[in-house]
C-alpha cells in the first residue's frame, strides 16, 4: 500500500513545511490514483488479521479473504444485529470475539439504541489512522491559503465525560478519545497544530472553566490567529455568545495580566498565567468592539488576521450558516473532514468551496467501504426514512468504491479494522464528483433523523413515544391532541426544539394552568435519548419549547401544501418541517408557548450498567 506520511520527530528548527506537505499531498495521489486496489488490500488484510475471530466464524466465512466470498457470507448489519456481542466485550469477555486485536475501549456514537448511545469498538492503532487523517488536512489547506503556519489556530477544542462499562473498558466520544491520546497530548512539532489553547485548557471537563479559558488566551494571541474553528457550527456559535455574555470579564484579566478566580483548576491556571501579560491597551480594544451595539462581523474585528472558519455546516450544521456569515462578515466556511465513532472517511479537497459544494474524497485505507444505493422521490426531503433490515436482493444491490455513479445517492457502509463488518453507518452520501478514480461524496443527511440542534439525533418514532408520553398531562383536563410538528430553531443560542400543537379542548373545561404545559415539555425532554439529554445538561442545547397554536392550522398548512403541488390523496403531516415559509406560517397561529422549566436527568453511562453495578 502507498506509505503513509510519516510523523515528523523534529523541532521547529528542522520542521520544513514543504516537505512535510508535499508527503501528504503525494499520498492523496497515490491512494486515490488505484482505490479499488487498494480497497481490495484493505478487506483482505482485515479478514486475514481476524480470520479466527467467532463473529466471521458464526457467520460462515470460514478464513476466506476474497471480495467475492465475503459479499455472499456476510450479512449487512446494523448496530441491534451486534449488540449482543458489543454488550458481551462491554461486559468484560476478552475472547476473540470481533476481533483478533483487544478491544481497547468503546467510542461513544451521538446515534442511538434504546436510547442510549451506541458503543463503537475501537483498537489502539485506529489512534494511528485517526492521526494520518489529521495531518493531511493542513497540507490540502496551505495550497489554497498560504503561510498558515505564520500564525495559530484558535479552536474551541472540548472533552466531555467518561465512563466505564462493567468490564473496564472506557466509553467516551471519539474526540474526548483523541484529545487525551498521547498522539495529541504529545504530538511532534507541527506549526498547523500550534493552537492558542494550551492543553489543559481543552483537557479540563469543566465546560465553563474550559471555555472561559480558552477564549482569554484567544483573546490574548488576537493578533497571531490566522484561523478561527470548533468541530461542529453550533459549537462555535456557542464560544461567539459565550463572549457575550462574558467580555468584561474577560477584558479585566487581559488589563490586569490575572484570571478570574472562578478559573479554579490549577493546571488551567498554571497554563494560562504562562501566556498572560497586563496589555491595557488589547483591553481597551476589546471593549471597545464589543461595547458596540451591533456584533455583525465581531470575528474579523477581534481577530483581524483570521483567513477562515474551520468548522462542520454539512447536514444538520446547515442551519447556522446565516449565523457565523453575520458574525464573521462573510468569512469562508471550511469543511475540512468527514468522520463518525465508528471510522474516520475522507478529507475535503476543495477546502474554499461554498458550503453548499463541499464534498469528501474517501481515503482508501481507512476501511473497506461499500455503499448501498438509495432512492427517493422528494429531494426537498432531507430525512430519509429506511428499513432496518435488508432482503436477500438488497444486499446484492451494494457497490464498491470504484463502481459509485456521479449523481447517484448510497448509504455508506463499512468494514473496519476494530470488528465492524458490512455496518450501515446511517449517512445518506451522494457522488459528486472523482479526484483521479476515487469517488468524492457530498454528505446530505443522516436517515431517519427530524431533529438535531448540536450532536444530537432525534428520529421520527422517537419523538412521536415521546410526544405520547407528553399527552398524559392533557388527560385531567379533557383535552386531546389533534395535530403536531417541530422544527429545530437555531435562532436562539444555543438552539432548541420547537413543537407546534393544535388542541382539541372540551367547552366545560377548566383553563389549562401553564404548568400543565411545561410539565408536557420536561416529559419530551424526559422521554428523548440520552444524547439529547447531555446536550441539554451540558447547554448545548436549550429548553424545549411548545407553542400553542389556534383551531384549523394544520388545515391551513395542508392547503398550503397542495398549493405548492402536494397530492391531497398522500398527504400527510410533517413531523418535521424546515421550509420557512411554513415556520412562519405556523409561528403567525402561536396563541401561547411554554418552555420546560429545568434539565432533563442524565448521567454517564449506560441505564444498564448502573443496574449491574448496583446489584449486591
Amino acid at each position: 500500500m502507498p506509505e503513509a506520511p510519516k510523523k515528523s520527530q523534529k523541532t521547529s528548527n528542522s520542521y520544513s513545511v514543504v516537505e512535510t506537505n508535499k508527503k501528504a499531498l503525494q499520498f492523496i495521489e497515490d491512494v486515490t490514483t488505484k482505490p479499488d486496489e487498494l480497497q481490495e488490500r484493505v478487506l483482505a488484510e482485515i479478514l486475514s488479521r481476524n480470520s479466527h475471530v467467532e463473529y466471521l466464524q458464526r457467520n460462515g466465512l470460514k478464513g476466506q479473504t476474497d471480495r467475492e466470498t465475503f459479499k455472499k457470507t456476510m450479512p449487512v448489519i446494523t448496530y441491534e444485529d451486534i449488540q449482543e456481542d458489543i454488550n458481551r466485550i462491554a461486559n468484560g469477555d476478552k475472547s476473540s470475539m470481533i476481533c483478533s486485536l483487544p478491544i481497547s475501549e468503546f467510542l461513544t456514537s451521538s446515534g442511538t439504541s434504546g436510547g442510549e448511545r451506541k458503543l463503537m469498538p475501537t483498537i489502539e492503532e485506529e489512534l494511528g489512522r485517526r492521526s494520518l487523517l489529521y495531518s493531511l488536512l493542513m497540507p490540502v489547506m496551505s495550497q489554497y491559503v498560504p503561510n498558515l503556519e505564520k500564525g495559530k489556530g484558535m479552536y474551541f477544542l472540548f472533552i466531555k465525560s467518561e465512563s466505564k462499562t462493567p468490564g473496564g473498558l472506557l466509553a467516551r466520544p471519539v474526540l474526548t478519545s483523541y484529545y487525551k491520546s498521547s498522539h495529541f497530548k504529545e504530538r511532534p512539532y507541527d506549526p498547523y497544530t500550534n493552537y492558542t489553547s494550551p492543553n489543559e485548557t481543552i483537557l479540563c471537563l469543566d465546560s465553563y472553566q474550559s471555555m472561559y479559558s480558552q477564549m482569554l488566551c484567544g483573546l490574548f494571541q488576537n493578533q497571531e490567529v490566522l484561523r478561527v474553528g470548533a468541530v461542529f457550527a453550533s459549537g462555535f456559535i456557542r464560544a461567539i455568545r459565550f463572549l457575550e455574555k462574558h467580555w468584561t470579564l474577560l477584558c479585566h484579566d487581559i488589563r490586569t495580566g490575572s484570571v478570574n478566580q472562578l478559573i479554579s483548576d490549577i493546571s488551567v491556571r498554571e497554563s494560562v498565567m504562562k501566556i498572560l501579560k497586563p496589555d491595557p491597551g488589547l483591553a481597551d480594544f476589546i471593549e471597545f468592539e464589543c461595547s458596540k451595539e451591533s456584533w455583525q462581523g465581531i470575528i474579523k474585528r477581534l481577530w483581524p488576521n483570521t483567513k477562515y472558519i474551520d468548522v462542520i455546516v454539512t447536514g444538520s450544521m446547515s442551519q447556522y450558516i446565516p449565523t457565523l456569515d453575520y458574525y464573521s462578515n462573510g468569512l469562508p466556511l471550511v469543511c475540512t473532514m468527514y468522520a463518525s465513532s465508528e471510522c474516520y472517511f475522507g478529507v475535503n479537497l476543495n477546502p474554499l468551496c461554498k458550503p453548499s459544494e463541499v464534498s469528501y474524497t474517501l481515503i482508501p485505507t481507512m476501511a473497506y467501504f461499500e455503499f448501498l444505493p438509495v432512492e427517493r422521490n422528494n429531494e426537498v426531503n432531507e430525512s430519509i426514512s429506511m428499513s432496518k433490515s435488508l432482503n436477500g436482493k438488497e444486499q446484492q444491490e451494494l457497490v464498491d468504491l470504484a463502481d459509485v455513479k456521479l449523481g447517484e445517492e448510497y448509504e455508506l457502509v463499512v468494514t473496519t479494522y476494530a470488528g465492524l463488518y458490512r455496518y450501515r453507518v446511517g449517512d445518506i452520501l451522494r457522488v459528486a464528483g472523482f479526484k483521479n478514480n476515487a469517488p468524492q461524496f457530498k454528505f446530505i443527511c443522516r436517515k431517519n433523523v427530524v431533529l438535531s440542534i448540536d450532536s444530537d439525533k432525534t428520529d421520527e418514532v422517537e419523538l412521536q413515544n415521546a410526544v405520547k408520553n407528553a399527552e398524559t398531562h392533557l388527560m385531567p383536563f379533557d383535552a386531546q391532541l389533534t395535530e403536531y410538528t417541530s422544527y429545530a430553531d437555531t435562532t436562539t443560542i444555543p438552539g432548541h426544539y420547537v413543537l407546534f400543537w393544535e388542541l382539541n379542548i372540551n367547552g366545560s373545561t377548566p383553563i389549562i394552568p401553564p404548568s400543565i404545559f411545561e410539565d408536557c415539555c420536561f416529559t419530551i425532554e424526559e422521554s428523548l435519548n440520552s444524547v439529547y439529554r447531555q446536550g441539554r445538561v451540558s447547554d448545548s442545547i436549550g429548553p424545549l419549547e411548545i407553542k400553542i397554536v389556534e383551531n384549523g392550522t394544520f388545515d391551513k398548512l395542508m392547503d398550503y401544501a397542495i398549493s405548492l403541488g402536494a397530492s391531497i390523496n398522500q398527504y400527510k403531516t410533517p413531523r418535521c418541517v424546515k421550509f420557512a415559509p411554513i415556520i412562519e406560517l405556523l409561528n403567525t397561529r402561536v396563541i401561547s408557548s411554554y418552555f420546560s422549566p429545568k434539565c432533563p436527568k442524565w448521567v454517564p453511562g449506560h441505564k444498564q450498567w448502573s443496574c449491574i453495578n448496583s446489584l449486591p
